[in-house]
């Protein structure tokens, strides 16, 4: 059976109904108590490219899991009230993923235009990725 709906038609869709931080603004974000950056790509990337100091790491697979008090796999940060701006590489997958927690009812959500690639590019803080799973 073809693809009747590609991922870019996807991500396109799903940009249309969430909140997309400009780069510049999400960097001007970061250290603000009531704000999580949410991480949301694989273990790996984030052990070759660093991530975004203090970002809680949801992988992208786990995300409505956790997200979710009613799970087993609920994670205390998704109840803390804050306001979550999520990433990926380039804002594709965090698209989706934001999106997806929209849908579910946590809010305030969005994610940051260009991803992590592009908050690295505007001058955007990077750490490693801590040794210890949050």
């Amino acid at each position: 059976m073809p693809i009747t709906k590609g991922c870019k038609q996807l991500v396109d869709e799903a940009n249309q109904s969430i909140r997309t931080i400009p780069t510049e603004d999400a960097i001007k974000m970061h250290g603000d108590p009531n704000v999580v950056f949410v991480d949301i790509r694989d273990p790996r990337e984030l052990e070759r490219d660093g991530m975004i100091p203090g970002a809680f790491h949801a992988p992208r697979g786990m995300l409505e899991f956790w997200v979710d008090p009613a799970s087993p796999y609920f994670k205390e940060v998704f109840g803390s009230g804050r306001q979550f701006v999520f990433y990926c590489a380039s804002a594709w997958r965090s698209a989706l993923a934001t999106k997806a927690v929209q849908e579910m009812g946590l809010e305030p959500v969005a994610h940051v235009q260009g991803g992590f690639n592009g908050w690295k590019k505007a001058g955007g803080p990077v750490g490693e990725k801590p040794t210890h799973h949050e």
